[in-house]
């Protein structure tokens, strides 16, 4: 749908969930507190939500250890347990408009993308995992006859998943679908920022069968909520996606409470680098330009160092500007839209204070300034830097906003080493012609995933993840299934 005038309709007919949603059942804090999110497309309040704290995280714990110990989804037969998950990936699509409007306007995110890519791709990561319930096998291993030794993989119990407001729905069910695909409960905290839309899908996933308990949504405050969840001492498994210095947190309360297990998927400052081995330039741009500027920057792998060879830095650095001078800056409910809002007032502070370093830095090739201020709502222009210091904080720390450092080397081994000269190490790509470069330098670099001339490659069939202060442990892919399962071998005496 490109009509503008429909999806401010659909917007105007939507009526958000705002409490939390607790054992089947839509219920207030317990304290009765609230608090604002806002749209930031024109910084106005779109909702007043549950402000669950402690006491709301005990009665979701105790809700979902109620119903794995009940054993309706814990103990249900796979083949159920994927009927009932393919159904709420049914339902997902069928309120697939409500869905990709709630997270737009919650989240300033483009209706271009949430309808085509985000609440699609949510329904289909949950049926990928649904699909794979009844095709996975225990093992036997290969110990000394008579005596039989089998390997099975169990659900871990109560799950914590704490996700981040730059991909609201898909990221939560990144989380859910695998834990839930186990037979696990599942407890979401979804960010303060923008909570609508996962407030309705466990509404939506209750009405298509799941059952009570098995998935809750408390929304609240990362401090009070999110620190609740991870400090809680029934919670099996933490699996968050969001900075570094909040997964660092939950490391510690981890070591806090019960050593719960936990996953982290964190900050990134992925590099693209650059060969001049490549043929086509304009493609380059495009792919740089669009591994920057794709949800105003604020993806945790976005690409927002481009590491250039010299001979043709200048011109690509004219490229990529052209193309970001040249994006529509606006209304994300409008298609025509390019580039929307950052998520908050607070945001669009840290960016804009990333924006004034940037240009005693290095030189500004274009942006570095707020932008639609008329509208009232969290814009920032599309920024390039050139001639970036490697050591400039630009170059080093994770802004999450639309500001590009490009940095020119010499060689492929300074190519390497300015990318992996960073605390991260979550993406890269990498652009050459040569198959034989692209396989040197993939191996060389300390990520979790290297893109050859794409940026950005993501798929529910290939893992997730970063090292070094990215994270640990992967989303996606059947590998995802570690993180919410444990091992037991039973052994059998013969006789």
């Amino acid at each position: 749908m490109n009509d503008l005038t429909a999806w401010r309709a659909i917007a105007e007919s939507v009526t958000p969930r705002t409490r939390l949603f607790i054992g089947g059942e839509f219920t207030d804090a317990a304290s009765g507190d609230t608090f604002e999110t806002f749209n930031p497309a024109d910084g106005t309040v779109l909702a007043t939500v549950a402000r669950g704290a402690s006491v709301d995280v005990d009665r979701a714990v105790a809700a979902a250890r109620a119903s794995f110990e009940r054993g309706v989804w814990s103990r249900a037969a796979p083949g159920e347990r994927k009927r009932v998950l393919l159904a709420v990936a049914d339902a997902i699509r069928a309120a697939a408009d409500e869905l990709a409007v709630l997270d737009s306007l919650d989240g300033g995110k483009l209706i271009s993308a949430t309808s085509t890519i985000d609440v699609p791709g949510t329904a289909a990561i949950l049926q990928w995992y649904a699909e794979a319930i009844d095709k996975r096998y225990g093992e036997v291993a290969p110990v000394a006859a008579p005596d039989l030794a089998i390997i099975t993989r169990e659900p871990v119990g109560v799950v914590g998943a704490v996700v981040p407001w730059n991909y609201p729905l898909e990221t939560a069910m990144w989380k859910i679908a695998p834990a839930l695909a186990a037979g696990n409960s599942v407890v979401l905290k979804p960010a303060e920022e923008s909570p609508l839309s996962a407030l309705r899908l466990a509404e939506i996933a209750v009405a298509a069968g799941l059952p009570e308990g098995v998935l809750n949504v408390v929304s609240g405050l990362g401090v009070e909520a999110g620190q609740a969840l991870g400090l809680h001492p029934d919670v099996d498994v933490i699996a968050f996606t969001g900075s570094t210095a909040v997964g660092k947190r939950f490391l510690e309360y981890s070591a806090r409470s019960n050593m719960k297990a936990v996953w982290l998927e964190c900050g990134g400052k992925s590099a693209n680098l650059v060969f001049p081995d490549v043929d086509d330039l304009e493609m380059v741009a495009d792919a740089a330009a669009a591994g920057i500027f794709t949800c105003s920057g604020q993806v945790c792998s976005a690409n927002s160092r481009l590491l250039v060879h010299s001979s043709i830095a200048e011109r690509l650095s004219e490229l990529v500007a052209e193309r970001a001078a040249g994006l529509v800056v606006g209304d994300p409910l409008d298609p025509a839209t390019q580039l929307g809002p950052l998520v908050s007032a607070r945001q669009l502070e840290r960016v804009h204070d990333y924006m004034v370093s940037g240009s005693a830095e290095a030189r500004l090739v274009t942006g570095g300034m707020r932008a639609a201020d008329a509208s009232g709502g969290y814009f920032a222009s599309p920024t390039v830097f050139a001639g970036v210091r490697p050591d400039a904080r630009i170059a080093t720390e994770e802004i999450f906003g639309p500001v590009l450092a490009i940095t020119a080397f010499e060689t492929e081994a300074e190519a390497v080493a300015l990318a992996n000269a960073s605390e991260y190490g979550l993406a890269a790509s990498v652009f050459t012609d040569s198959i034989h470069r692209a396989h040197r330098v993939a191996s060389a670099l300390r990520v979790g995933t290297v893109s050859v001339n794409t940026v950005d490659a993501l798929d529910v069939t290939t893992p997730f993840g970063g090292v070094k202060q990215s994270g640990s442990g992967r989303d996606l892919s059947l590998h995802a299934f570690d993180n919410y399962t444990s091992l037991k071998t039973t052994w059998f005496a013969g006789r």
